[in-house]
């Protein structure tokens, strides 16, 4: 156990590792939380915490994949749930989505989470438990209720940084004279994917909580609470999609242009290839050193030669600059 809390009338109260154990033993413990640094000692965690040896083995040690970081989301008996789903953080500096992981094993009034990489969700679960009347009443899930606050929260603010990289990557492709912005876009189109990969589980995951509340048959606040962070996901993916479908256009916006810049230094080039090609050709006529040839030993005929190149390649100077090739 790397950390632990207990719930009492002041809310959630961090508590040794050790005496968690005793309070645990006690005739009517407390809802305990329990925290480690990996998804691999989930189960040895749940093990100490006294947590049943079936419900720790069908949670943690088996279920939907061989994978215990697959993202997944399971009800057990009794009521327990069992949750993996990726974590998200956004470095504005480098524009760059980090993804994590999150564990969390509910079973009755004992919680058991665990976390890895490096985007410190921890931090966030706990101010969302100091936040109590923003969570559903049922106290037992608490942690799990503020973990899912925390992932939904994380997930809109990475949108929101990643937004206002759109902005700024959509002003540096229409501003002149800027470096190839393509590198950039594909880049960002690659975290953005990244983070809608993470939000898949928990896409999954609260249509199915709110689908066991609908069950009750009766409105209560934690189905209130479902939706509203359903809704909020939601508004994230569909925010996430449209920043990958601006990128897109601007792409295809930003190649367009390359492709005109492409045309025009193309008519440029062959406009000027066509200007030297006459006085190229009369000089390669009259260097061919043939002994009858017009005007061969005319005394004006170098001059008039040279007056002739030199017009044609004016005359098709000013029709190309006419036409813009030029």
């Amino acid at each position: 156990m790397e950390s632990a809390w207990v719930q009492g009338g002041d809310g959630w109260t961090a508590t040794p590792p050790d005496g968690l154990l005793a309070l645990l033993a006690a005739p009517e413990p407390p809802a305990a939380w329990v925290h480690v640094d990996s998804v691999d000692h989930l189960a040895e965690a749940a093990r100490q915490a006294g947590l049943p040896e079936s419900v720790v083995r069908r949670a943690v040690e088996g279920g939907l994949s061989d994978d215990p970081r697959h993202p997944q989301v399971r009800k057990l008996p009794g009521g327990g749930q069992y949750l993996v789903s990726p974590t998200l953080a956004y470095d504005g500096r480098t524009r760059d989505v980090t993804t994590g992981l999150w564990a969390a094993l509910v079973v009755d009034d004992v919680t058991i989470t665990a976390e890895e990489g490096g985007t410190g969700l921890l931090d966030d679960v706990l101010e969302h438990l100091a936040d109590a009347e923003r969570l559903p009443q049922d106290s037992t899930h608490q942690v799990f209720a503020a973990a899912l606050m925390a992932l939904v929260h994380r997930a809109s603010a990475v949108e929101v940084g990643i937004g206002e990289a759109v902005a700024d990557v959509e002003q540096q492709v229409f501003t002149p004279g800027t470096p190839d912005p393509a590198e950039v876009v594909y880049d960002l189109k690659r975290e953005i994917a990244e983070a809608r990969r993470a939000l898949v589980p928990l896409l999954a995951v609260l249509p199915e909580l709110i689908s066991e509340e609908e069950d009750a048959r009766r409105e209560t606040r934690t189905m209130r609470w479902l939706r509203r962070l359903d809704t909020a996901l939601g508004k994230v993916d569909r925010h996430l999609d449209g920043h990958d479908a601006l990128l897109g256009d601007m792409l295809s916006v930003h190649l367009s242009r390359v492709s005109v810049r492409q045309n025009e230094d193309m008519r440029k080039i062959s406009a000027w290839a066509a200007i030297i090609a006459v006085p190229t050709l009369v000089a390669g006529i009259y260097g061919m050193n043939f002994d009858h040839m017009p005007e061969l030993h005319w005394l004006a005929g170098y001059p008039l030669a040279l007056v002739l190149m030199a017009g044609a390649a004016t005359v098709l100077f000013r029709l190309f600059k006419r036409s813009r090739w030029l």
